[in-house]
């Protein structure tokens, strides 16, 4: 079987700070960062939220998606969160 990779958006909140992430293992990967059990940047700034998400079939396309986001306007990607997800939910709320 293969594996799924998601290029994933965190936010603290509602135009607040950003975190670009790649896993393959996107409600694992996500319940760490709501845990607390990821040190550093995240955890720091309270980054939690889930506001976006791209699945890809290669690692090497979801981390060259990745590269590409983390090099992009801070205005760029809030057009994209606002895009695919206006009202900024929390997406991870769907697996509660």
């Amino acid at each position: 079987m293969q594996r799924r990779f998601v290029v994933y958006i965190l936010a603290s909140r509602r135009n607040g700070t950003l975190y670009v992430g790649v896993t393959n293992d996107l409600m694992r990967r996500v319940a760490e960062h709501k845990a607390k059990q990821v040190p550093g940047f995240t955890r720091q700034y309270g980054v939690d939220t889930l506001v976006h998400a791209e699945p890809f079939d290669s690692i090497l396309e979801a981390r060259a998606r990745e590269r590409t986001l983390k090099r992009w306007h801070r205005a760029w990607k809030l057009a994209l969160i606002e895009q695919n997800n206006p009202s900024w939910r929390d997406l991870s709320e769907e697996w509660l």
